[in-house]
């Protein structure tokens, strides 16, 4: 018997999503830092055994209230993990309550199996833990609710147990030897995004995208070109910095990542443009994969 399924990974931003999917994963595949709404696609990653095949999505967080048309290509792409889901993982946090809304409202209705997994409980005392494990069980009666801590792996592998009991019985969906559905360029755009979040504040982060121009791959070397994208030309010399020192710095941490990622020499070059209306062209929003819904 071999078992096979889509398992959705959905919440709020911020709540350990990307963490728990590279932990279950066993690769980093999502952008992981401290700073909320990072992750901007729909991210599979597979994991295959003898007899299973899981295909995890880890989806943006929802966003309440979109601002941009971005926004809502981010929702969609968590729409659209609603319908192929044979499991969801529904994460919060300790001390979390979900708000009404349509996304959630939906899990709620639907038939699907629900994990309901309450994240960082190493930040939280056992009596709290226990009411939210309680709040849960009557918020959201057919799910099953289990505490996690993604970052320290606690119960991950409950987690997993949970999810190949749940997992229908199918043939698998990718190829055995796939890792994802996502190309380089994707992941190595990922990578410099990263390094952008952790090296710059406030709003330049949520206001740069990243297009790979082009991967070229030689015997020995990698050759990466890729732009940043801003809104202002204000943004443009934040990133730059004093005399191309910041960007210089950006370039080598991900030029580092990239490295260890593909296990090859890179060489990496990235160049700044401004995009001023980026977050609502669809022509752009496009070419950046968000109408891959």
């Amino acid at each position: 018997m071999h078992k096979a399924g889509f398992v959705n990974i959905i919440g709020y931003p911020n709540v350990g999503k990307s963490t728990l999917m590279n932990a279950l994963v066993g690769e980093k595949l999502s952008i992981i830092t401290s700073k909320a709404q990072t992750t901007r696609h729909r991210i599979m990653g597979i994991v295959n055994g003898d007899d299973f095949q899981i295909v995890y999505s880890d989806t943006p967080g929802i966003v309440r209230n979109p601002a941009y048309k971005m926004h809502e290509y981010m929702n969609k792409f968590v729409e659209s993990a609603l319908i192929d889901a044979d499991v969801i993982l529904l994460m919060t946090e300790t001390g979390m309550q979900f708000e009404e809304n349509e996304i959630i409202e939906k899990i709620i209705r639907s038939n699907t199996p629900v994990l309901l997994l309450i994240n960082k409980i190493d930040l939280s005392e056992q009596e709290r833990i226990v009411q939210e494990m309680n709040y849960w069980k009557e918020k959201i009666p057919q799910a099953q609710v289990i505490p996690v801590s993604a970052l320290m792996k606690f119960n991950v592998e409950k987690v997993f147990d949970t999810i190949i009991d749940l997992l229908p019985e199918s043939p698998p969906y990718f190829p055995k030897d796939e890792l994802t559905d996502k190309s380089m360029r994707f992941f190595v755009s990922e990578i410099i995004r990263e390094k952008i979040f952790v090296n710059y504040k406030k709003e330049v982060p949520y206001s740069t995208e990243v297009a790979v121009d082009s991967y070229l791959e030689e015997e020995n070397l990698v050759r990466i070109y890729a732009y940043i994208y801003v809104i202002r030309e204000s943004q443009k010399a934040i990133i730059l910095g004093h005399k191309g020192e910041r960007i210089k710095r950006v370039g080598t941490q991900a030029r580092e990542d990239i490295e260890k990622f593909i296990d090859k020499k890179v060489f990496l070059e990235l160049r700044v443009k401004v995009n001023k209306d980026w977050r609502d062209n669809e022509k752009s929003l496009d070419r950046f994969g968000y109408g891959e819904v």
